[in-house]
């Protein structure tokens, strides 16, 4: 099963592709967006499978994220020149996905802590890996809103799900589905960090002062074998593109303004 993602598109110029992370949706990069567009660059913003303004996924239907890795191909390969693309948490793993499956369409990757957890190794990074076991695996064990408080405060601190507002905990209610088949198949990703020096393209590797043990040892492991730049977010945790939004944005639109203008 596939559904057509809503897709927010404005401005003129080189393309670019922006992601949101699990729960969330466009509307996380629309300062950024109207940022790029007062830049000279075309924005292009979707919803991902089941979030923001894309058709619900019924919880009937099975899910994982090579649906919105298809999608995502599938909007890359349809823009008349190669794209930048730029991916928080499991957009940022999204992103990676699209720009291994091609390549030479992707002018530049930036990716804010991609859950991109097949890269750790299961020996070096086991304190990683033991990090990401308090997150419990199936919600048929806790049930949905205890899974879902879990999630939310494993990457935004212990509280998070209970301080946030009413609205925003009703949304993640929505989502649920899609976000939990989500996460439970990229865990179950073993896709090692050799996979992805196929890319080509440089990339900007994000992440926050705060974020977890995994999210910084998924950017060292890419890092490694990826044309990368480091930059870490002072003060911020893996929420950064929400908590830190200027200071993230700013990184963003340096690095884009830096890059050649031909692919």
């Amino acid at each position: 099963m596939s559904l057509a993602l809503h897709v927010e598109d404005a401005g003129s110029g080189v393309p670019v592709i922006l992601l949101h992370s699990s729960g969330m949706s466009s509307r996380q990069w629309r300062r950024l967006a109207a940022t790029l567009v007062q830049r000279g660059y075309r924005a292009i913003v979707p919803d991902l499978s089941g979030h923001g303004r894309s058709p619900a996924w019924p919880e009937s239907e099975p899910f994982d994220f090579q649906v919105d890795a298809a999608q995502i191909g599938a909007l890359i390969a349809a823009q008349p020149e190669p794209v930048h693309l730029v991916g928080h948490s499991y957009g940022g793993f999204v992103a990676a996905l699209a720009a291994r499956a091609a390549p030479a369409r992707v002018r530049s990757l930036v990716l804010y802590d991609p859950v991109a957890f097949g890269t750790l190794d299961p020996i070096a990074d086991r304190d990683a890996l033991d990090e990401l076991a308090v997150l419990p695996i199936t919600w048929e064990a806790v049930g949905r809103d205890a899974w879902l408080e879990a999630f939310v405060d494993y990457w935004s601190g212990r509280g998070a799900w209970r301080g946030l507002r009413e609205d925003a905990r009703a949304e993640f209610v929505r989502v649920a589905w899609p976000l939990y088949r989500g996460v439970v198949t990229l865990v179950e990703d073993h896709t090692p960090a050799e996979a992805y020096r196929v890319i080509t393209a440089p990339v900007l590797l994000l992440t926050g002062e705060r974020s977890t043990v995994a999210a910084h040892r998924v950017i060292t492991r890419l890092a490694a074998v990826l044309h990368a730049r480091r930059e870490t977010i002072p003060g911020a945790g893996h929420m950064g593109p929400l908590t830190h939004s200027e200071a993230v944005n700013a990184a963003i639109v340096d690095w884009l303004t830096m890059l050649p203008l031909v692919a």
